[in-house]
């Protein structure tokens, strides 16, 4: 049985509670989300997307449990606020918008709210980031290595660089000692990680963290193969918060760590 699917019947049990779904995007993870949310026999409440912007109001979320954000970076801040004001739960996977997160963040302890926010939902991507962290604190003796990412997407995604990326390398600058800030460039100071994006084709996500010396190359790697495992993720994460306050990751949902 693979992980993916152990962790699928492990939240089986949630299916139960047949919760009413507002989805806040609604382009391919969107409709992936609406797939998987019916198949955990959850009912899609409201859908919204640019087209019907008006019908995001306090008396059709009366109607929603939790609201699941893949919107815009443009949308996204402003919808999660919104839910707040309205008492509705929301997960997001929105990236692009993060220089607000301390504001969402206040906002939501403040309204006792319920916020679960990740770069990525992936059950691969969050192991990567483990055992990223882990490479990053042995490799924090060897000076000899430089480290930098790289990471592609498809031509539709309009942030550069990807929330995993910027999560990637916000905790290599907290495992690694020399280096202090990244920056989306291929020329970077000592102390700088360069992350490299780059956009083809219908790429769903490959993030690379590599390490070179003269003599020697490591590197890392995470491919995803489709969207069903980003969309399995939410969906279990909008499980998980119904009936919860406070702010959550991946890494409470899984007991990573």
């Amino acid at each position: 049985m693979s992980i993916l699917l152990y962790i699928y019947n492990e939240f089986q049990i949630i299916t139960d509670l047949g919760m009413k779904i507002c989805i806040l995007g609604f382009g391919k993870m969107g409709k992936e989300i609406k797939s998987i949310a019916e198949e955990r026999k959850h009912t899609i409440t409201l859908v919204i997307d640019k087209d019907n912007t008006d019908d995001f109001n306090a008396s059709n979320l009366k109607e929603c449990d939790v609201a699941i954000d893949f919107s815009t970076p443009d949308s996204a801040y402003a919808n999660i606020l919104t839910c707040f004001e309205n008492n509705v739960p929301i997960v997001s996977g929105t990236t692009g918008w993060l220089d607000k997160f301390d504001e969402v963040t206040e906002a939501c302890n403040q309204k006792k709210q319920s916020f679960f926010y990740a770069s990525n939902f992936s059950l691969g991507v969050n192991l990567f980031f483990s055992l990223n962290k882990w490479l990053g604190m042995v490799m924090n003796r060897f000076n000899k290595f430089d480290v930098d990412i790289e990471e592609t997407h498809h031509t539709q995604k309009k942030d550069a660089p990807s929330g995993t990326a910027i999560t990637l390398a916000n905790d290599l600058i907290k495992s690694i000692d020399r280096k202090y800030r990244w920056k989306l460039s291929d020329a970077v100071e000592n102390n700088e990680i360069a992350i490299k994006a780059y956009r083809e084709g219908d790429v769903f996500g490959i993030h690379k963290v590599n390490y070179e010396s003269e003599e020697d190359v490591i590197e890392i790697k995470h491919t995803a193969k489709s969207r069903r495992g980003f969309a399995l993720g939410a969906v279990l994460a909008a499980e998980y918060i119904k009936n919860k306050r406070g702010i959550f990751s991946m890494n409470d949902l899984l007991e990573l760590y």
